[in-house]
């Protein structure tokens, strides 16, 4: 076999292959087998037939076409590998010559990972939000904890924000009461947001037995997105109850003996989520800048392809579980489908990037994955699957996704290289040392830029 390689553009190739004939004699072989298990001749037994009477009977074209069907993948992997070329999906292939006992030629154009210099990054510096836990967030963590805790008692009066109410409820479309239309015993606090637009001030002032009518959009159900009429029946009001805030109170509600063990556990637990939060964003705004200090250009079918996966995930697995339609979502979020668009290829582009100069800095700086980061990993991914550690596990390996798992890992390492070269200070001007930060915790960060389509390699 001959074959040479001609570079289109930075991220797509064209391989041109010359094959002799005789190089495809195993490849006719099991065409004929094939053939001859598949068909029948008079006076000949099934899978005995001769070759010659196969190409009399059937075209020696027939032959021809499955043996070369057999032949292409091995022979594309073979010049894929000669060409030392790291093709991204499948090839347009197409056979520009097919001479009986001469020749086969092809040429096999597929898109390709980019040659990446890796940018000195470590000159990067970015600032990023400082640690500070007030008084006020300690006091709000506390009360959040007391309202956990807060007790009902019923009370004769109409009801007002803050009390719990046990109501009836009844949705009409168009003066046809909705097949899930009717909900009783719905137990709801004034104020809490939780249920329709509109019930706050519907129930407001009603008594046990009060009953209103107002309109709503539904949120969810047969009939959502629509205007409802819905009538709304109290039938019981509770006053809600708070514990005082005391040390008897701190026993109750958690492992400590006074209100300020209690509340320094609180300052505590809201440090340390500032500094996860303020690791992420460290992460995010480096990776940021490493980015634009490389030129790393995208493969446009792996750019279209990661665009149509992002829209797929969105509109079929994120939106239809909330029972949304993309309009509707964009309605809420208030864009218009040009803006959605462009963030969406946005998004695309940098989860491309990010993954291939994530992936060319695994590659420089000889990063490994062990055993023990995968299964912490896989732990992880897990968990947020919804699914059992063993479950998932069984998934990944039959759906063929440990390489994937290994290189979101390693990808996090990378960033986390990078993060610890880069000079990063808050907004008082201290310097932050996150030397020591978790490598999983950078995993998810690129995760969150990547998504969930992975740019595979295929030969």
């Amino acid at each position: 076999m001959k074959s040479a390689v001609e570079t289109l553009n930075p991220t797509r190739v064209r391989l041109t292959v010359e094959v002799p004939f005789e190089e495809l004699k195993d490849s006719l072989d099991a065409a004929y087998k094939k053939i001859n298990q598949q068909v029948t001749v008079k006076g000949f037994r099934k899978g005995k037939i001769p070759a010659r009477v196969i190409d009399q009977r059937f075209g020696r074209g027939a032959v021809l076409e499955e043996a070369v069907n057999d032949a292409l993948p091995k022979l594309y992997t073979e010049a894929v590998n000669e060409a030392e070329v790291n093709p991204l999906g499948q090839p347009e292939v197409d056979i520009t010559e097919l001479k009986d006992g001469e020749l086969l030629a092809f040429t096999a154009e597929v898109d390709i990972r980019p040659a990446i210099e890796i940018p000195d990054y470590s000159g990067i510096e970015v600032e990023v939000d400082a640690v500070e836990v007030t008084d006020e967030d300690v006091e709000k963590s506390v009360e959040q904890l007391r309202e956990r805790f807060a007790s009902t008692n019923p009370v004769e009066r109409a009801a007002a924000e803050g009390d719990v109410v046990t109501i009836d409820l009844e949705a009409k479309v168009e003066g046809e009461v909705l097949p899930d239309g009717i909900a009783n015993g719905v137990s709801y606090t004034i104020g809490s947001g939780e249920l329709l637009d509109g019930i706050d001030a519907a129930v407001t002032g009603l008594e046990a037995g009060g009953e209103a009518t107002f309109t709503s959009e539904l949120k969810g159900g047969s009939a959502a997105g629509k205007e409802a009429e819905v009538t709304v029946k109290v039938t019981a009001v509770a006053a809600r109850e708070l514990p005082e805030l005391d040390d008897e109170f701190a026993q109750m509600a958690s492992e400590f003996d006074t209100l300020d063990e209690l509340k320094a556990d609180s300052r505590k637990r809201l440090e340390n989520m500032k500094q996860f939060d303020q690791a992420t964003q460290a992460q995010e705004r480096v990776l940021e800048k490493f980015l634009e200090l490389a030129e790393i250009p995208v493969p446009e079918k792996l750019l279209e392809d990661e665009i149509q996966t992002r829209k797929h995930n969105l509109e079929h697995h994120q939106l239809g579980q909330m029972g949304l339609t993309l309009e509707k979502y964009l309605e809420f979020q208030g864009k218009t489908v040009e803006e959605f668009e462009a963030e969406t290829k946005e998004q695309a582009v940098k989860g491309i990037k990010t993954q291939f100069l994530l992936d060319e800095l695994v590659s420089q700086e000889k990063l490994n994955v062990d055993q023990e980061e995968l299964t912490e990993h896989l732990m992880r991914r897990a968990a947020s699957s919804g699914m059992s550690p063993d479950q998932f596990a069984q998934a990944v390996v039959q759906g063929g996704q440990v390489p994937m798992l290994v290189g979101e890992v390693a990808r996090g390492k990378a960033l986390a290289v990078v993060v610890e070269a880069a000079k990063v200070v808050d907004t008082n001007g201290n310097v932050v040392d996150l030397s020591d930060e978790d490598e999983e915790q950078a995993t998810e960060t690129v995760e969150a830029v990547t998504g969930e389509a992975e740019v595979s390699e295929e030969k």
